[in-house]
């Protein structure tokens, strides 16, 4: 009776360790390394930090490693070669490598609205755009988003590049020249606006964003073989994400806590963190339902003024250039 006991005991431990190898196998975590276009320390890239920080990616059974690439384009190449599995852009980067090859689509967009706003100094005589010919303005480089947002927000009032100087000052002189003076008006992302608003004492202001180009706002982008080959993990990694730009929506001061604790450079520059935040969610994340979701229609103008600028030769059918498959997903 003893020999038997023993003998269904041991098959129990067997029976016990069989059940739980698998277990122990899943709970390895996959690895993942998520290209960024700049280092993940600006504040744009706060959802992608807060997520990580607060344990998102890791609830996903992820282990996430951030790169900084040379920009958005440069990701996306990356990720169209197989490089890399993941990465950030601006929503309307697949319009421009789309149609050099690169087999890239956003798979989520962080926020309804554009990520470029225009900035004036108060009292300035500058009260739209209409009223920047003439003028000195800043933007990051010539071939970033935020230039070419310029340019369409300038179209609408039948301006071109050559009614301005625009200024081409790299992602500190963009601000730091228009805070000094140098220059008359800025367009650039909410983090630049905060950053020239507290250098100049708090002396600037937004012209009218409805009247702005409706450009595009961050984006996740994923090559079209892995959507195909596993999607799964692209779910992972978009709702993860979103997460993170959730918290921010949802309680900005508590994000920026948070924010300031994964990127310990921050630390005590937590109000003018809240600042960004409040940009963001009142100019970029606003007005998306559900979260991540692409508006095809907004993507097609992008498209349709690029063609035009000659920013790229030919358009791409608009749904090669984007899915919302990962969107709205719950766990």
């Amino acid at each position: 009776m003893k020999n038997a006991f023993v003998s269904f005991s041991f098959n129990l431990a067997v029976v016990a360790l069989a059940a739980i190898a698998p277990l122990s196998a899943h709970a390895a975590p996959e690895e993942v390394t998520y290209l960024l276009p700049a280092p993940p320390n600006s504040p744009a890239f706060a959802p992608w930090m807060i997520a990580q920080k607060k344990g998102y990616y890791a609830d996903e059974n992820l282990k996430v490693t951030f790169v900084a690439g040379k920009g958005g384009v440069d990701v996306a190449k990356q990720i169209g070669a197989g490089n890399a599995v993941i990465g950030g852009a601006i929503g309307d980067t697949p319009i421009i490598v789309r149609a050099n090859g690169v087999p890239v689509k956003a798979v989520a967009v962080l926020g309804a609205g554009s990520l470029t706003l225009l900035t004036v100094k108060k009292g300035s005589p500058i009260k739209s755009a209409a009223d920047l010919k003439g003028k000195t303005m800043t933007v990051m480089a010539y071939t970033d988003t935020t230039y070419y947002a310029l340019l369409g927000t300038l179209r609408k009032y039948n301006l071109n590049k050559n009614d301005l100087n625009i200024q081409a000052a790299g992602p500190a002189g963009v601000w730091q020249l228009f805070a000094a003076g140098k220059a008359e008006a800025m367009a650039g992302v909410p983090d630049w606006v905060v950053d020239a608003n507290e250098a100049s004492g708090g002396n600037v202001e937004l012209l009218p964003v409805a009247d702005n180009f409706k450009s595009m706002a961050q984006a996740i982008l994923a090559s079209d073989e892995t959507i195909k080959k596993n999607p799964e993990l692209i779910k992972r990694l978009v709702r993860a994400t979103l997460r993170g730009m959730q918290d921010i929506m949802q309680d900005p001061k508590a994000a920026a806590l948070t924010y300031t604790e994964a990127v310990p450079a921050y630390k005590g520059k937590e109000a003018n963190i809240e600042k960004v935040f409040a940009l963001y969610n009142q100019y970029v994340y606003a007005n998306q339902k559900p979260l991540g979701q692409m508006d095809p229609a907004r993507l097609d103008t992008v498209q349709k003024f690029y063609v035009s600028e000659g920013v790229v030769a030919k358009a791409t059918p608009i749904n090669d250039l984007y899915t919302n498959q990962f969107v709205g997903v719950a766990r």
